[in-house]
């Protein structure tokens, strides 16, 4: 029988995410065979299956965490906010249709059948399922409509430990006021307390984990130290912890990022970040003079060129010269002269675009592309010059088709103009690929006259799952799982 353990937060962004992740590959690790489970995601970092389905970023890094293949039974229901109160509803990792909070909760009944179906299915194969839930657990307005937290702690009637970021401040009320807000027939549940993100000496907290623990009743687990680790993040929070980031060694390169209002899949950058200086620019901040100029994908790429335009941005970027400019999704669909759209973005009509490739963009249906795809680089100039003919991989999650007279950048998608300075492509996960990576950032380096240190290798699991056993109570955590503690 499939055992469970439920990880919830006192807020989004509380460490579920990683805990759950930590968990995945000490389960792993153990040789035991589990899948990480989260019923209903918000976030605009989504990752696709090998089915083609679209899944929230998170369940995937999880999944690479177990040792197992994402699946959109892992992440059933994915919302991806588009910013007018609405959001785009993804059911089994296909898109259903746009949806306002309300629309969306008048149709909770049936959703939770999905998620039933979705654990039924996992359960045929895994031993063991690490549940997330989202958000903070003690949303009181949202009791019985709570797919990620109530619903599910009370379905699967599990162990639950409670999360707290203690980098927001208040986690002592935060835990305590969320273990008394739990309705009475989830309370029990709730096995034990961790506190997160903790910089300093974990001695200063004992008197007030002593208190925590009397007044709940529920033991502390430990305290998590902040951990820098190379895992991808999940969401539009994390972006905000990226400002000014930049790796120490590389210093004499920078590369922006637009920070679009609806940037979606920013996790395309992070394996930059210790390589280079990677500064998000926000449409209201000068550009400055960059080295390389990346213009993300967006959740509405209309709107946001419409506000890049209303901003200057558009002028900025424009005005750089002999500075490589890389468009990927919705940014490609912007470095072309028009899109034309037929409602399906925002209104129909005609929209300029950048004019940096002769590239035009259609929106007519609401059909979203979502598939990993294995291409060959085509493209030349001083960046894909350099790996003519090698392959790269990645995957492409988009609603729109463009058609480009610019020379392809890869077999069968992107383009390449400006004398190959410009290149734009759907291809999402494009600098996890090291030959394309290294391409682009040797380019950047050589042109300065500057020398660049390799990045650090490994993909940050079991270093996570280093630091969740040290710190924390891993006898009590096995015990909720059933399982005889490590000898």
């Amino acid at each position: 029988m499939t055992r469970y353990l439920v990880v919830l937060g006192t807020t989004s962004h509380s460490g579920k995410s990683t805990l759950v992740a930590a968990l995945c590959r000490l389960l792993r690790n153990r040789g035991l065979k589990v899948a990480p489970f989260k019923s209903q995601n918000m976030s605009l970092n989504s990752w696709v299956t090998e089915s083609g389905g679209e899944m929230g970023i998170a369940q995937a890094v999880q999944a690479w965490a177990a040792g197992v293949e994402p699946s959109e039974l892992m992440n059933p229901i994915l919302l991806k906010p588009k910013g007018d109160r609405t959001s785009q509803v993804i059911v089994m990792g296909r898109p259903v249709a746009d949806r306002s909070a309300e629309e969306y909760y008048r149709e909770i009944e049936g959703l939770k059948e999905t998620v039933d179906g979705a654990l039924r299915r996992l359960e045929e194969e895994y031993d063991y399922i690490i549940v997330e839930g989202a958000g903070g657990a003690a949303e009181i307005n949202l009791f019985d409509r709570d797919l990620a937290n109530i619903y599910i702690a009370d379905k699967l009637r599990a162990p639950v430990i409670l999360v707290g970021d203690i980098e927001r401040g208040g986690v002592f009320a935060s835990l305590f006021g969320t273990v008394k807000l739990l309705p009475e027939e989830i309370r029990p549940l709730v096995k034990g307390l961790v506190i997160n993100k903790f910089r300093g000496d974990p001695a200063i907290l004992e008197p007030g984990l002593e208190q925590l623990e009397e007044l709940t009743g529920i033991p502390v687990l430990g305290v998590l130290p902040y951990l820098d680790l190379e895992i991808p993040s999940e969401d539009s929070v994390s972006l905000g912890d990226k400002s000014g980031r930049q790796a120490p060694m590389a210093e004499g390169v920078e590369i922006a990022i637009i920070k679009l209002p609806r940037i979606s899949n920013f996790t395309d950058f992070e394996p930059l970040e210790r390589l280079s200086r990677v500064r998000y620019v926000a449409l209201g901040e000068p550009l400055g003079h960059p080295d390389a100029v990346i213009i993300p994908g967006s959740k509405n790429t209309v709107s946001d060129l419409l506000e890049m335009r209303r901003r200057g941005m558009d002028k900025e970027i424009l005005a750089l010269k002999g500075v490589p400019i890389l468009g990927i999704c919705g940014g490609y669909q912007m470095l072309g002269r028009e899109i034309v759209d037929s409602g399906i973005e925002d209104a129909e009509g005609i929209v300029e675009g950048l004019g940096l490739m002769d590239a035009k963009t259609h929106f007519d249906l609401y059909q979203k592309r979502t598939v990993q795809v294995r291409k060959r680089v085509v493209g030349d100039g001083p960046i894909l010059g350099r790996i003519g003919g090698e392959e790269v991989s990645g995957y492409e999650i988009h609603m729109g088709m463009t058609e480009s007279n610019e020379e392809p950048a890869f077999e069968g998608d992107g383009s390449v103009a400006g004398g190959g300075l410009v290149i734009g492509t759907y291809l999402h996960g494009i600098f996890e690929n090291e030959n394309f990576r290294e391409a682009f950032l040797d380019y950047l380096y050589e042109r300065k006259g500057l020398n660049r240190s390799p990045g650090r290798k490994g993909d940050g699991f079991d270093e996570l799952a280093d630091a969740v056993k040290a710190h924390l109570d891993m006898a009590r955590i096995w015990g909720m799982l059933g399982i005889e503690p490590e000898g």
